[in-house]
């Protein structure tokens, strides 16, 4: 492990792709402690800002933790994100039907509240229009990786399990539909990346300057009236994004003319 000075690239980043690298091939795994930040200066022979730097950088991309009065550690935890929302309807439904226990949902709250710009767009409803909120943290590995609220229409879910903290048997739509006596039909996934929140980087344990994925989901029913609307967030550097999906064939030919293609 060494610097080389005489390279383009500035030398807090030649240690930050040593460590990324490491990482990465597992020399130090989810969480391991680091070295201490002098501990770093002296292996690379660089000074204590210098190392400081490099650590600050990885920090931003998400891949390590530092805790106050302990040190730094490998985050080590790689969200996948199947087809976004998809998979909550699919036949393995969400967390509630997780195989190998990767996840852990804990609802930390649930009542009425004013719900922000674009769910209340979402419901067709003014800016601060009073609905029932439902947030929650999902962790893996004792690590939070998720925080969510999902926004309902007060009366459709008022006495229902929805309306209350005890954790739900099935997944969240399949109490919707029981207790609204509406169908989900349609879906839609916005996603996009943005800072976050004071209270998003401390609960995700990450730095303020660091992106989060925001997924805001929305359900509707055969009328395409609004029945659910779910936002989601992650740490964006260690969240990976995969939609796999068939590529269609040819069109066939047409009678009197040639294969069709659309570019």
């Amino acid at each position: 492990m060494s610097v080389n000075p005489g390279a383009a690239e500035w030398p807090h980043r030649q240690i930050a792709d040593q460590i990324r690298a490491k990482i990465q091939h597992g020399d130090w795994g989810p969480g391991e402690k680091l070295p201490s930040i002098p501990d770093i200066g002296q292996i690379y022979g660089v000074a204590k800002q210098t190392a400081q730097r490099a650590i600050d950088q990885l920090r931003i991309e998400g891949l390590l933790i530092t805790r106050p009065g302990s040190g730094t550690y490998v985050r080590g935890v790689r969200r996948k994100l199947a087809r976004l929302a998809r998979g909550r309807y699919g036949s393995t439904r969400g967390y509630h039907s997780d195989p190998n226990g990767h996840y852990r949902q804990q609802v930390t709250l649930v009542g009425r509240s004013a719900a922000p710009h674009e769910v209340a767009s979402a419901f067709g409803l003014p800016d601060g229009a009073e609905l029932l909120v439902r947030r929650s943290l999902v962790t893996s590995q004792d690590q939070v990786v998720e925080v969510s609220a999902s926004w309902l229409r007060p009366a459709e879910v008022t006495g229902s399990p929805l309306d209350g903290l005890t954790p739900l048997t099935r997944p969240l739509y399949q109490e919707v539909e029981e207790a609204s006596g509406r169908r989900y039909v349609y879906a839609t996934d916005q996603l996009s990346a943005r800072l976050p929140t004071r209270e998003e980087a401390e609960t995700l344990q990450i730095r303020a300057d660091t992106p989060v994925l925001t997924l805001l989901h929305t359900a509707f029913d055969g009328d395409r009236r609004t029945i659910e609307v779910t936002q989601s967030t992650w740490p964006g550097p260690t969240t990976l994004l995969t939609d796999d999906y068939k590529v269609p064939g040819p069109r066939a030919q047409l009678p009197d003319g040639p294969d069709v293609f659309l570019a």
